[in-house]
Formats: C-alpha cells, structure tokens, sequence
C-alpha cells in the first residue's frame, strides 16, 4: 500500500486512463457478441465496434497528451497506407490528432511563464498573450503574444512534467503495443513507440529545438518558397519564435481545391528533399501539423523538436541508386544495396525480384508528374502486408542500417502526408534538383 500512495496524481490518473484501453475492448467484444445473438448482422455489428474503438483509443490518446499524443500524431501520418475498410473509423480521429489538444489552464502558463522568464516578463519580454493556446500539441502549447520591441511571437510552452509524462506514456503503451494494435490493424504501434523513446530527450529539450530552428531559419531567410520564423528566445521549457501566418495544412486536406494541394504538395517535397543539403538537417516530423500555407504563398514550417543530421546532405548513395532502379539494373542495384548494408553479408535476394519490390515506390518517378493518393499509397502497401507475395518474402530479407534508419521513417511518412494531401506533383523534377547523382551524368 506504501508504495501505491508514492505514485505521483497525475501519473496515476495517466495510468489508470491507458489501462482502460484493455478492459474497453473486452467490454466491446462481449458486446458484440451480444448482439449478434440477438439477431445483428456481423458486419454492422463489427463496424460499430470499430468506431468505438477509435473513439476511446484516439480519445485516451489525445487527452493525455505527452507520449500518447506523440503516438497518436505518429500514426495519423501512415493512416494513408492503410486500406479504407480497416482505417475508416479511425481517420476523423487521426486528423483530430494533427493540430489540436486539450489546452494547459492560463494560470499554469503564467507560473511557468514568471519561472522561465522572470517575474516581470509582462513588462520586459511579452507584453501581451493570448489567453488561450492556438494550438496545443503533444509536449506543450503555443500562445500568441507581442514582444517588448511589438514583433508577433510564438511562444511555446513546454506542460509541467511532460519529461515524466513523455516518458511514462511511450513505456506503458510499449507494453500495451499489442493489444493497441489489435484496435488498429495495420498500424504498427510498438515500432512507433520504440522509436519516439529514442527521441524524447532531443523532442524535450527547448534548447535543442531552438539552434536546430536557428539552422533552418538562417538556411531559409528570405526563400520564395519556404518560410521558418526566426528564433527570438528560449528557456529551458518556453520557446518564443517569431509569429508565422497560414492555413494549417489540416484544413487543406480537408477541403482544398485541386490546385491548392497540388501547390503545397510541390512546396512539401522539395522542403524535405532540399533541407539536407541546405540546412545540413532534415525536419523528422512531417506530420501536417507542423506546416502551413503562407499568405504569400510559401510553405510555413514550425516544430523542429526532432531533425535527423545530415551535415554532408543525403547520402549521396542514394541518388544513382534509384537511377539504377528506374533504369531497370537489377544488377546495380543489389551491389549498391549491398555496400550500403540494406542487404547482410551472406543473404541471398534475386536481384530481378528486388527490382520488382523496388517498383512501385519508384513508380512516382517515372511519369513528369505523379498523383501521390491514399488509393495509390494502398495498393502499394498491399503486397508488403500480405506473406504470400514475393514481395512479402524480399522485404523479410532487407535489413535497414542505423544512419538511414530516421532518413526511411520521415521519407515514408512525407509520402504518406503527399497522399493525404491528394497532390499532383513533378516528383522527378523536384528529385533531379534535390537528390545528389540523381540526374543522368549524361
């Protein structure tokens, strides 16, 4: 009993919140059978269970914020992979989990506002603040405010405990992976969580966050096409940038004209092809949360919480090796691949096979422009998912080394976002600008 009463409130109360996702799905399975007793059909009564069990998943996540909520941000990226029947009752949720999250009291930004930046920072510092968050996130939330010298600022503000919460969260849904998965099919939430612990103290640290901002920024200043709001100050847990307008890239995946995500679908890829080499950094978290349209055009970028260091740009391996593919050298292809280790010492792959597998994902290169969709992501992802495709069997035989390890998550995950954007793009322009050794030597 001694113990239990150690355990900090708001911890227990997390707790006791994700160990209800469990005794949810028993109470809705014996529901369901319930009901099918009674004479229901299995497919409504299967849909129906579905959607509860989004509604309480995606509902825990969000509410709990930290670890949880960087979950739930995570997987809302890849729901485009996922075929429409099995990810349907969970999309709308997803989305939610883009851009928004129950805000932190106004009382509790002021303490941390006085602690962080001295009792008198109303006078000296922001001299006015919304007082409430325009947006509030997994780790914190951000006001909008005025600087003492009257620029508009960003000021984010990291939620008291979220190291413990971050933490706790991303452990306890590790254990529950399974279980979580089973809500979801498809989603593959302990590699997510693995992943997001490896993070944290980087995602944590405002510092951190601040220089790598600075990098882009500076990489950035004056870009026709890119917008990153400038740094003005920083603490230990409040971050203050300048102010960027835009419609959040949420909103244009819902209800944009055609022209419109195709114009931001060509901004997104190039940012993310060109940041390498123009910054020495690649932004790591792509969802649509962190990117906006500017009034004038450009593509606004915020959050780099999380950037893979690039100092020397992509690897420059990468360029002739999708070369090769779309030249169909199979041969090229599995030696390149073997000398940067996606294939071990020892391992045997038909080299015309892999080409097969390496096909669709290099399908967007092949025409002068590509219409990345959720339909197109899905029938690529089909073949992966079910064990009796070749294509099955030769992904069993890839192996992804360290350094490329975040470089593959964010590139699939920009794709994904490319999808649910429903963009029509120049994907191998953008590619011959961007990707060293890419472009014909010829």
């Amino acid at each position: 009993m001694g113990r239990v009463s150690q355990i900090p409130r708001g911890t227990a109360r997390r707790t006791a919140r994700l160990a209800s996702l469990p005794l949810g799905a028993a109470g809705r399975t014996a529901a369901g059978l319930g009901r099918r007793v009674r004479g229901e059909s299995a497919a409504s009564v299967n849909e129906d269970m579905q959607r509860r069990a989004a509604e309480q998943l995606f509902s825990v996540l969000g509410s709990l914020k930290g670890g949880a909520m960087k979950v739930g941000q995570t997987l809302s990226v890849l729901e485009a992979a996922m075929p429409d029947d099995l990810v349907e009752p969970y999309r709308e949720m997803l989305v939610k989990l883009q851009d928004a999250a129950p805000p932190m009291p106004l009382s509790d930004v002021e303490e941390i506002l006085a602690r962080e930046l001295g009792p008198r920072w109303r006078s000296t510092k922001i001299t006015d603040l919304t007082p409430r968050p325009v947006a509030a996130a997994s780790i914190g939330q951000v006001h909008r405010g005025t600087w003492h010298d009257g620029r508009t600022v960003a000021v984010k503000i990291q939620y008291p405990g979220a190291d413990v919460a971050l933490r706790s969260d991303l452990q306890q849904i590790a254990r529950l992976a399974r279980l979580v998965g089973s809500f979801a099919p498809g989603l593959d939430v302990k590699a997510v969580t693995d992943e997001l612990l490896e993070r944290a103290d980087e995602e944590l640290d405002y510092a951190l966050e601040a220089s790598h901002q600075r990098a882009f920024a500076d990489a950035y200043v004056g870009d026709p096409d890119v917008a990153v709001p400038a740094v003005v100050a920083h603490s230990g847990h409040v971050l203050v940038t300048e102010w960027l307008d835009g419609v959040p890239m949420s909103q244009i995946i819902r209800e944009a004209d055609q022209d419109v995500r195709d114009a931001v679908g060509e901004l997104y890829l190039g940012f993310t092809l060109g940041s390498p080499a123009r910054a020495g950094m690649l932004h790591a978290d792509p969802h649509p949360g962190n990117f906006r349209l500017t009034p004038d055009g450009r593509l606004g970028v915020v959050d780099f919480g999380a950037v893979a260091r690039l100092p020397e740009g992509l690897p420059p391996v990468i360029g002739p090796l999708v070369r090769d593919a779309l030249a169909g050298d199979a041969g090229a292809v599995i030696d390149g691949l073997r000398a940067e280790g996606f294939v071990r010492p020892g391992v045997r792959v038909d080299a015309d096979e892999m080409l097969a597998y390496l096909r669709p994902f290099i399908e967007p290169l092949v025409h002068e422009r590509h219409h990345f969709s959720r339909e197109w992501l899905q029938g690529v992802s089909a073949a992966l998912r079910d064990i009796r495709t070749p294509e099955f069997a030769t992904s069993t035989r890839l192996n992804l080394p360290p350094e490329y390890l975040l470089i593959h998550r964010v590139f699939l995950g920009s794709t994904a976002v490319l999808c649910q954007i429903s963009a029509e793009v120049p994907a191998r322009a953008q590619m011959e600008r961007h990707l060293p050794g890419f472009a014909d030597p010829t």
